[in-house]
């Protein structure tokens, strides 16, 4: 999912059992996105038990595992939405939330393109409104990992921290990673003037002169997107050339808010409370200088999380995960939701609007299969 963030500063915010700062801690005992490690699990899923397990083992499962007519992989706004929809169809789904749930939204400090909040939310904020109305209607939240699975037969396989969990439906959501430069300035200032998406966060910067890093077609777009708000667009790239075509280099050279650094990489992002400059390092000499912005966008591309279901569903030539009819993967029983598979738009709303659709189209497999009565009243 994409982070949409501003060059303002929020201080600390709730998170269901967590709390999360901006300035790079976290209260609860845990390690904070910001600072890099995984965030491991709160409190929020404290109180719900678990599904029972019972029958007996098949396909090489062991006894003990942890049964459900529907495990979510992924805490996001997909696997979230997906989530709520399969509770109040009474599923009793099985969150596998991941050591950083939430998402890419647990780092962002300001939401204020999603649908209801005319203020403005903080995506801590909103995730955790997720969570709570998904444990309301009876889901039950596990903050692991997945580390393989079992899509060979049904019941499926899922294994986290050491549990088998059994679905007989299974939806995945588990996002897309922006990536990074590395930089520990940049994870330090993310959220405070470093994003990784001009359509979430380019309101926030009129009439401020802001870099972008990349020298692909996306860097490309998302530059020239941002001059609609932007006084001035720096396209920061590494070599001498774009990889981008030839008609969007065109577009970039030729736009009067633009100006093109090319042979230069970006060594420090500066500022203490927000984005105040780059020290950037020229490739052909090494020599240093400063370009003073207030904002900076990376645009080097996006990573499906997707590593364990490589083998068993398909994916694209970029990783994503492939679908068909909307959300069905080539493994009948699974399904596909959110930024996993949408390299496209990768917004909190057409997340949740994919798991929304994921979970009614599972609900639907699973009352074809004898496995469940449909009770989510659209039309078919």
């Amino acid at each position: 999912m994409s982070e949409p963030t501003n060059g303002r500063t929020p201080d600390r915010k709730p998170a269901g059992g967590l709390t999360i700062d901006f300035g790079g801690g976290l209260s609860g005992g845990l390690a904070g996105p910001l600072a890099g490690p995984p965030m491991v699990a709160g409190e929020a899923a404290a109180g719900a038990a678990l599904p029972q397990a019972g029958g007996p083992a098949a396909g090489g499962h062991d006894h003990g595992a942890v049964e459900a007519k529907v495990v979510i992989v992924g805490s996001g706004p997909a696997g979230l939405t997906a989530a709520i929809y399969a509770a109040r169809a009474n599923l009793a789904p099985v969150v596998l939330a991941g050591t950083t749930p939430g998402g890419q939204l647990m780092i962002t400090s300001e939401v204020e393109n999603y649908p209801g909040f005319p203020d403005g939310v903080e995506g801590p904020e909103l995730m955790a409104l997720f969570r709570q109305q998904a444990e309301r209607f009876g889901a039950t939240i596990v903050d692991a990992d997945v580390e393989r699975v079992d899509f060979s037969g049904r019941p499926f396989g899922l294994w986290a921290d050491g549990v088998e969990y059994r679905a007989q439906a299974v939806i995945i959501a588990t996002g897309a990673s922006a990536i990074w430069l590395g930089l520990p300035s940049e994870t330090r200032l993310r959220g405070r003037g470093v994003s990784a998406c001009a359509t979430c966060d380019g309101f926030f910067f009129r009439d401020m002169e802001i870099a972008v890093v990349g020298g692909g077609d996306s860097a490309i777009e998302e530059a020239l997107f941002l001059t609609k708000f932007a006084s001035k667009v720096h396209l920061v790239h590494r070599r001498d050339q774009f990889r981008a075509s030839k008609i969007m280099q065109q577009r970039a050279f030729e736009h009067p808010r633009m100006e093109i650094h090319l042979n230069a990489t970006v060594e420090e992002v500066l500022g203490e409370e927000r984005v105040e400059g780059l020290r950037l390092r020229d490739t052909t000499d090494g020599h240093l200088w400063t370009l003073p912005v207030q904002g900076l966008f990376v645009a080097i591309g996006h990573r499906p999380n997707t590593a364990v279901f490589r083998d068993p569903l398909e994916v694209d030539a970029k990783g994503y995960l492939v679908v068909h009819d909307e959300t069905l993967s080539r493994v009948e029983g699974v399904f596909v939701a959110g930024d996993v598979h949408d390299h496209r738009y990768r917004q909190a709303i057409t997340a949740a609007g994919d798991g929304c659709k994921a979970a009614i189209d599972a609900e639907r497999w699973l009352e074809a299969e004898g496995i469940a009565e449909v009770s989510t009243a659209t039309a078919w």
